[in-house]
């Protein structure tokens, strides 16, 4: 089989530093070759991950740009999805397209009439209702989750395969590093990650607490300051940014509780395998959720609201925590202790390694291609 993976213009695979479909893609592929699949990315010219063919327009990422107004950047995923059409177009050994672009992605291939076509989706559904809500026929799609596909509007439901759960390579990995004490946050600081809820709770128990991710793609306390002290930078307004000085920042004394921007590669892995927990306070209905089964895959127990896919990943009470309060939350912080990390490494290597994740999308595969 030859898939034509399409990753979109907006980072290289796998990414620098943060980026969520970029690295789910990154997790897959290899997976899927090992497998015997020939696999055609379709990216961006930066992006390093082996593959049989790579097709571009961007030479590198173009995801700073998103920052812009919409009439000006509306032509970039437009740019990249008509590179991808005409790939099609040119050739007949395409037998399925991965798609993992959002609303551009499936909008484009319903209408070419060309090979069939798996859309991921990765994202909140609630965000295009109009599109999903008269989703196009004759495109194939799966969640990241049952509880995402569970809150999608019929005309997609309908178009569903199911669920995939998120891999990481790390649940094939035997990371161990001396266990510290404190706790982290890992990921993109937004409100819907929750962080100043866990900083809240970690300066009242007296805890330690990293916060570890990027505030609207500055990676660093330095780099962020420029956009704070300049009133006219285009992010000076951007919710990430001000969630960051409103709510965050308060609780940030640099010994306690501390930000440490964006961590990647060996450090990131580091930090996070050291970890005595790792916590979830999300506000809201977490898709995917990359980084709980991260932390299962380097023995960290996850402690969480019950909420999104959290209870689809955690088993509450044998490798990680629920709550329903944030009151409950710190109560379940303090006995992180009673889980046992050998239980969290092995749910991950049963259920979220790469291999199958690769499986049940040759699954999927095989039911799209026969239809």
């Amino acid at each position: 089989m030859k898939v034509l993976v399409n990753a979109g213009p907006w980072l290289a695979v796998p990414p620098p530093g943060y980026g969520g479909i970029e690295n789910v893609v990154a997790t897959l592929v290899p997976a899927l070759r090992e497998r015997g699949v020939r696999v055609v990315l379709a990216s961006v010219g930066s992006s390093t991950l082996e593959v049989d063919e790579l097709i571009s327009v961007f030479d590198d990422g173009q995801f700073t740009e998103l920052q812009k107004p919409y009439n000006q950047v509306m032509g970039i995923a437009h740019a990249h999805q008509a590179r991808v059409v005409a790939e099609l177009r040119a050739r007949d050994d395409i037998d399925l397209v991965h798609d993992h672009v959002e609303v551009v992605g499936p909008a484009v291939l319903s209408a070419l009439g060309g090979p069939p076509v798996l859309h991921t989706l990765h994202w909140d559904l609630h965000k295009h209702p109009a599109f999903y809500g008269a989703f196009p026929p004759g495109i194939a799609v799966n969640g990241v989750s049952e509880s995402q596909i569970a809150r999608a509007p019929d005309a997609l439901r309908a178009a569903s395969l199911g669920a995939v759960y998120l891999a990481s390579p790390l649940a094939d990995r035997d990371l161990r590093v001396d266990r510290g004490e404190h706790l982290v946050v890992m990921g993109r600081i937004c409100s819907l990650k929750g962080q100043h809820v866990a900083a809240r709770i970690c300066q009242k128990l007296g805890l330690p607490l990293v916060l570890a991710g990027p505030v609207s793609g500055r990676n660093t306390p330095a780099e962020l300051d420029v956009v704070v002290q300049n009133p006219y930078h285009p992010l000076h307004s951007h919710p990430d940014v001000r969630y960051h000085l409103d709510q965050v920042s308060r609780y940030l004394d640099g010994k306690l509780v501390r930000w440490v921007g964006a961590v990647g590669g060996q450090d990131r892995d580091h930090l996070y395998a050291s970890a005595r927990a790792a916590l979830f306070p999300i506000q809201w209905d977490e898709p995917g959720g990359t980084a709980v089964v991260e932390a299962l895959a380097l023995g960290v127990p996850p402690v969480g609201l019950r909420r999104g896919c959290l209870p689809e990943i955690i088993d509450h009470g044998r490798t990680g925590f629920l709550a329903d309060s944030e009151e409950e939350l710190a109560e379940w912080v303090l006995r992180v202790d009673e889980l046992d990390p050998e239980e969290c490494r092995r749910e991950a290597r049963r259920r979220f390694s790469p291999a199958v994740m690769a499986e049940r999308y040759l699954e999927l595969y095989e039911l799209v291609t026969a239809r």
